[in-house]
């Protein structure tokens, strides 16, 4: 792209408007107020991707019921420290919540976070010893004492109506129980940050407008060819930093960028659905996230969940997700996604990865050929008294897992996150997914502090960033007395 006078220029520019981008608009704000940001999104609305409610496979990870999060060694330990880690990032995001709350940019928290406990469930001997060395594992933590554990079902029945009714009392079943858990709808709040961020006059939001091309200036900034979907017509933009915060589609933009860094990498696409049940006698029957054991072969966006959900204060249960094949990078995306994204850099290794997972392709098939009864049977593992005809089916979003070159070269498949920044701080995509929104604050604040590393150790914006998260710099997992302090 060449140059010209009409070149509208800013500081930043945000590629995708979902929570990713929303926290990271909303932190610059604050840190560092002086710059121009810009958000491009190619939807007409906000969060309609990866951040909407009904997309998200988990709203809240804490690390207090996502059993695979806490692995199980050879020798029967479990380790505990990536849900440490887990809950001590979704600390980091309270307290950028309640900094935006404290300052008058969220109006109304109760229409995003909520008060839901959070449980682990399980069935038979073997998954019910593991529960009990997981509960000894993390309990053993401060951050997680007040995680009770149970195999009466009498107390089950207190604490989940719906997961025994039905059920055979004399059967091996044990579930744990956080009260002090959350759900949040990271689609509302979403909307309520880029609500706050509107209030600064630097700030742009362009929705209905896709970035068709990026490519390096001579000035160390970025060109962005950004067409307005609504018009037809195109404009160019430059930006001294971008950020890549586009779900799914952020391999592909990466890939467009053509920096270094970025080479290597692919993506493996794993779309969900869920069953969802609005008959109000049942939902009131259940106030809690229960999260089971995956399938053998699935993958953790497919982690069985009996979940509370909250969107605008109605509740809801959703059961799921249950995982599919799919070749879409995004849940409005192409089939041509992944096709297109094949490069001679990542050829080899997102081949190896097909090579060496033929059993992840063959279960996502056979989820995404399952019958509506073969799905309520999953249901009823969790809740036996479940009647077919109050579950209705809804499509989930999209999740893109990273591939990657490994040590040796070869491919490997990830299920986490992961930043990628050119070496020069210009620019910073984040690709994969769990746990995602939950530690959007932790992680966002770690793309400020590689990309903005002078500004990010000032004595001003140091001063700033403690005001706004008291913990940050500080191991949570390790300072007990700052971990309580937070808490209250």
């Amino acid at each position: 792209m060449t140059s010209s006078s009409d070149d509208q220029r800013v500081d930043v520019a945000l590629i995708g408007a979902g929570i990713m981008s929303a926290t990271l608009g909303s932190l610059m704000q604050e840190l560092m107020p002086d710059l121009r940001i810009h958000v491009f999104e190619r939807l007409p609305k906000v969060a309609l991707e990866s951040t909407q409610a009904m997309n998200n496979a988990g709203t809240g990870h804490a690390g207090n019921c996502e059993l695979n999060y806490t692995p199980e060694g050879p020798d029967g330990t479990v380790g505990s420290a990536k849900a440490r880690g887990i809950n001590a990032a979704f600390e980091v995001s309270l307290q950028f919540m309640a900094r935006r709350i404290e300052a008058g940019l969220i109006d109304n928290p109760r229409a995003f976070i909520n008060p839901v406990p959070q449980m682990s469930f399980v069935l038979g001997e073997d998954n019910v010893r593991f529960l009990g060395a997981r509960h000894q594992a993390m309990t053993a933590h401060p951050m997680f004492s007040e995680m009770k554990l149970t195999q009466d079902p009498g107390e089950l029945t207190e604490w989940a109506p719906l997961l025994m009714a039905g059920r055979d009392k004399s059967a091996p079943v044990a579930a744990t129980r956080v009260d002090r858990g959350t759900d949040v709808d990271f689609g509302r709040l979403t909307e309520a940050l880029f609500g706050g961020l509107k209030k600064h006059e630097g700030f742009q939001l362009h929705v209905n407008h896709e970035v068709r091309a990026l490519k390096r200036d001579n000035q160390g900034g970025w060109r962005i060819k950004v067409k307005d979907r609504a018009t037809g017509k195109s404009r160019r933009i430059h930006a001294g930093f971008v950020f890549l915060g586009a779900g799914g589609g952020a391999l592909r933009l990466l890939q467009k960028s053509r920096i270094p860094e970025g080479r290597g990498y692919g993506g493996f696409p794993v779309s969900g659905r869920w069953l969802i049940c609005n008959n109000p006698d049942i939902v009131a029957q259940h106030h809690a996230k229960v999260y089971g054991k995956a399938a053998v072969g699935a993958p953790p966006m497919s982690v069985p969940h009996l979940d509370t959900r909250l969107w605008g204060g109605s509740p809801a249960l959703l059961f799921g997700p249950f995982a599919g094949f799919t070749t879409r990078y995004l849940k409005t995306g192409s089939i041509l996604d992944l096709f297109s994204s094949l490069k001679a850099h990542n050829l080899g290794p997102m081949l190896r990865v097909a090579k060496d997972n033929m059993h992840l392709h063959r279960y996502l098939i056979g989820e995404a050929l399952q019958s509506h009864k073969s799905r309520v049977k999953s249901l009823q593992d969790f809740y036996p008294d479940a009647n077919p005809d109050d579950w209705r089916l809804a499509v989930a979003g999209v999740r893109v897992q990273i591939i990657k070159r490994d040590e040796k070269g070869r491919g490997q498949l990830e299920f986490g996150t992961e930043v990628v920044t050119a070496k020069d701080g210009s620019l910073a995509a984040l690709l994969g997914a769990s746990p995602g929104a939950s530690t959007a604050a932790a992680t966002m604040l770690e793309v400020i502090e590689r990309c903005f590393p002078e500004r990010a150790r000032s004595e001003v914006f140091q001063k700033n960033l403690h005001r706004m998260i008291p913990s940050w710099g500080r191991d949570l997992t390790a300072d007990l007395d700052l971990l309580a302090q937070v808490r209250d």
